[in-house]
């Protein structure tokens, strides 16, 4: 029965002994991959700040003001030959402005439309033109009708207009 007893005790023992290293193990296995593992977090944030600079308020005002100006350089005089309607016709739409234009040259008396220049981009000019209508020769008081476009949608934003003279040559 002594036999039997240290058999049992022994038993116990070593169920005890497992036990407590499977318990150890289980603690350490839980220790070591809660200090290690990334923390996990769920949803899109804002990532870190990397290479940025304080933006200068000042500069951007300024970037809207210079956006929402314009400035028509148009010689106010035009000089064509009455037989080809080949002539000299200054417009330019300065490299400052951000907007395209369209000029239509039209006689004030009849609102004939007797020249359009098409798109002219910021930093482009037209000097060297036809005219779509034949003239008499004289002179002839006429208006351009600038029309302001948006660079990206190509809307038209406004129109501004300037008084010239036309003069056709024999």
């Amino acid at each position: 029965m002594l036999k039997g007893n240290i058999h049992k005790k022994n038993k116990k023992r070593n169920l005890l002994i497992v036990f407590f290293l499977t318990f150890l193990g289980a603690l350490t296995i839980y220790t070591l991959n809660t200090r290690f593992a990334p923390e996990i977090i769920a949803g899109d944030f804002l990532p870190d700040e990397k290479v940025t600079q304080k933006i200068d308020k000042n500069k951007i005002a300024q970037e809207k003001v210079d956006a929402s100006q314009f400035t028509l350089s148009i010689y106010p005089e035009a000089i064509f030959e009455e037989k080809s309607g080949k002539g000299f016709l200054h417009i330019k739409n300065e490299s400052s402005n951000v907007y395209p234009i369209n000029v239509k040259i039209k006689i004030d008396n009849t609102n004939e439309i007797i020249y359009e220049t098409g798109a002219i981009y910021p930093g482009n000019e037209v000097k060297q033109v036809t005219l779509e209508k034949k003239l008499k020769a004289g002179k002839y008081k006429a208006t351009a009708d600038v029309d302001i476009f948006d660079p990206k949608s190509k809307k038209k934003q406004g129109t501004t207009q300037a008084e010239m003279q036309i003069i056709i040559q024999n």
